[in-house]
Parts: structure tokens; sequence; C-alpha cells
């Protein structure tokens, strides 16, 4: 999982996003409304960002309508840890 997640979040130019998109949700769920005003980003660009970790299995929604609450996958809070440690040295913490 740890090539996966180094892939998603530090190879990728949309990867710092993703990152602050999972930090975000480890904290509660959001709708892509709330997280693209807590982010201070477009509704476009987390809605892009939110159906990349998606189709990656790393968050989930129980419902696809327009307002649907957001959650990290299990898969996604099995490697927190992991993440936490990618996060920290792609941003030089």
């Amino acid at each position: 999982m740890d090539k996966f997640l180094w892939k998603i979040i530090a190879s990728t130019k949309g990867g710092n996003n993703r990152a602050r998109i999972i930090k975000e949700l480890e904290n509660r769920p959001y709708n892509i409304n709330k997280l693209s005003e807590k982010l201070s980003l477009d509704y476009k660009t987390v809605k892009y960002h939110i159906n990349v970790l998606e189709e990656n299995e790393l968050v989930t929604s129980p419902g696809k309508n327009y307002g649907a609450l957001y959650f990290l996958s299990e898969r996604m809070e099995d490697s927190y840890d992991s993440f936490l440690e990618i996060w920290d040295e792609f941003n030089g913490d």
C-alpha cells in the first residue's frame, strides 16, 4: 500500500490536494461543497480529486446524490499511519 500511496500523493500534481482531502476526512465526513469551503478549493477541483480517491478505494460514500457525505474507506483507515509518514516526508515536515 505504501507504494500506491506514494503514487497517489507524492508523484502527481494533484497529490497535495488529495492529501489535504484525506486529512480532512480523517476528522469527520464532509460533502464536496463543505470540503471545497474548508480547503478553499474550487468545487470542481474537489469533485475531481474525490473521484480519483473513490476510484482508488481510498474514500467512500453511501450515496451519490448532491450533498452526499464522503468518508475514508476501511482500506485508507488501515493505512492512515503510512499516509501520515508519506505526507510528512512529502511536505518536508
